[in-house]
C-alpha cells in the first residue's frame, strides 16, 4: 500500500466553513478545446466545497484509506523541520497546489526514495524539477485546462482593475472620501488599447475570446502558431517574440509556462521596450518577471500599473517589495482556486490516483513528465533543464 503526502493552503482564519456563500456551482460538461472534463469513478465531496485546503483535504481520505493506502496532509512545508520533510523519505505520491507548492528540488527527490510520481492538483508544474523527475523515471501529472478559465477571468478581472483604477477608488469610500477628481487621475477605458498577450494555450487564448467584446486590439506570441480561422475569427496580430510584441501593447498579459526560456523574460530590458504607461498582469509564474525590475519600472512610471497573483517563493514573505510597490494590483494565488476550479481539480487529482494505482494509462493530457521523459503536456509546454 502507498503513502500519499498532500501539501495544501491552510485553513481560513476563522475555521473551515460550515456553509457557503452558494448552494451549488455550475456543472461543467467540457472544455472549449473539446477535452472532456475529470471523469473519476467516484467523488467524496460535494462541488462547492472547499477541498482545496487542508481541511479538505482535496476530498481524498475516504478513497485512500477505503484501498488500504495512507493520507498524510500538511501545509507546513519549508526547511528541514516542516511536516513535508520529514514525511517525504518514504512517500510513494506526492501532491501539492501551485498556489501553495512542495518544491520538489533535486535534494528533496534524492530523499524521496520511495517516489514513483509527483501531481499538481491544477495547472503547473515548475515547482517540480522535472530533470530530477526525468532521472529518477517518476511520473509527473497535473490536471490540465481544469482551472483555465478561472484564471482567464482573472486576467480580465485585474485588466480592469488597473485600467479603470478600481483597487484606490475602492479605498477612497472605505475611508470615507468622495473624492472623484483622486479616483479618476489615473482611470481610463480599456476600448481602443492593444492588447497582447505571451502565450496563447489554454489561458492565453480564453482571455483573447474574452477581451475581444471590449473592442481593443488583440495582439499573441506564442511557440505554437494559432490556426489562421482562430486568428482571422478574433482578428489577432501574431508577433513571433515577446519583444517584438510589447512595443506595440499598451496592456500586457502574461499566459506562459516557467521554463528556463521563460525565467526572468521581463527585465529591465524588456520593460524599456514598452510604451510609457504599459500595463502588464502576471498570473502565469513570478519568476517570469524580474522582482526588482518590477518596481524599478513602477516608480519611473515606465508601468502604469502591474498585477498578478504570482510570486516567489510562495507563500511570499511579509517583506517581499510587490506588497508594497505603488500601482500594484496583486492577490495571493488565488486565480486557479475558486471553489468551481477546486471542485474540477480535486475531481482530476482523484482520476489520476485511480489510473495510477490500477495500472491504467494516466490521460495524455494530463502527463508532464512520464518514461524518463517529457511527455504529453509537457513536451508542448516545457523545456528541459
Amino acid at each position: 500500500m502507498a503513502k500519499v503526502l498532500c501539501v495544501l493552503y491552510e485553513d481560513p482564519i476563522t475555521g473551515f466553513p460550515p456553509k457557503y456563500a452558494r448552494d451549488t456551482v455550475p456543472v461543467i460538461e467540457g472544455y472549449a478545446d473539446g477535452q472532456s472534463v475529470p471523469s473519476p469513478k467516484g467523488l467524496d465531496f460535494t462541488p462547492g466545497e472547499l477541498v482545496g485546503s487542508v481541511s479538505g483535504e482535496l476530498g481524498l481520505r475516504k478513497y485512500l484509506e477505503a484501498n488500504g493506502h495512507t493520507l498524510v496532509v500538511t501545509s507546513d512545508k519549508e526547511g528541514p523541520d516542516s511536516v513535508f520533510e520529514r514525511e517525504l523519505a518514504d512517500a510513494d505520491v506526492v501532491i501539492s497546489q501551485p498556489f501553495w507548492p512542495a518544491y520538489m528540488t533535486p535534494e528533496r527527490f534524492e530523499k524521496a526514495k520511495n517516489l514513483q510520481i509527483v501531481i499538481t492538483a491544477g495547472i503547473g508544474s515548475d515547482h517540480t524539477d522535472l530533470s530530477s523527475a526525468i532521472a529518477r523515471n517518476i511520473t509527473v501529472a497535473e490536471v490540465t485546462f481544469s482551472n483555465s478559465i478561472s484564471v482567464s477571468e482573472h486576467v480580465v478581472m485585474m485588466i480592469l482593475g488597473l485600467v479603470r483604477n478600481y483597487l484606490p477608488s475602492h479605498e477612497w469610500v472605505v475611508k470615507g472620501g468622495w473624492n472623484i477628481a483622486d479616483c479618476v487621475e489615473r482611470s481610463y477605458d480599456l476600448e481602443g488599447m492593444h492588447v497582447g498577450t505571451v502565450a496563447a494555450g489554454r489561458i492565453g487564448l480564453a482571455v483573447l475570446r474574452r477581451l475581444k467584446p471590449f473592442d481593443v486590439h488583440l495582439h499573441y506570441t506564442d511557440r505554437h502558431r494559432l490556426p489562421k480561422e482562430i486568428e482571422e475569427e478574433l482578428n489577432l496580430t501574431f508577433h513571433p517574440d515577446a519583444a517584438s510584441m510589447v512595443p506595440e501593447c499598451d496592456v500586457v498579459t502574461i499566459n506562459a509556462p516557467l521554463h528556463p526560456e521563460t525565467e526572468h523574460l521581463f527585465n529591465d530590458d524588456m520593460f524599456n521596450r514598452m510604451k510609457r504607461g504599459t500595463y502588464l498582469i502576471n498570473t502565469a509564474r513570478g519568476k517570469i518577471c524580474d522582482r526588482d525590475a518590477v518596481v524599478r519600472a513602477l516608480e519611473n512610471g515606465q508601468l502604469a500599473g502591474y498585477a498578478g497573483d504570482v510570486w516567489y517563493p510562495q507563500p511570499a514573505p511579509a517583506d517581499h517589495p510587490w506588497r508594497t510597490m505603488p500601482h500594484e494590483g496583486m492577490t495571493p494565488h488565488i486565480s486557479g482556486t475558486s471553489l468551481s476550479a477546486q471542485a474540477r481539480y480535486a475531481a482530476g487529482t482523484r482520476e489520476i490516483l485511480e489510473c495510477f494505482f490500477e495500472g491504467r494509462p494516466i490521460r495524455d493530457e494530463y502527463l508532464i513528465v512520464d518514461g524518463g521523459g517529457l511527455a504529453g503536456t509537457g513536451a508542448h509546454s516545457y523545456s528541459a533543464k
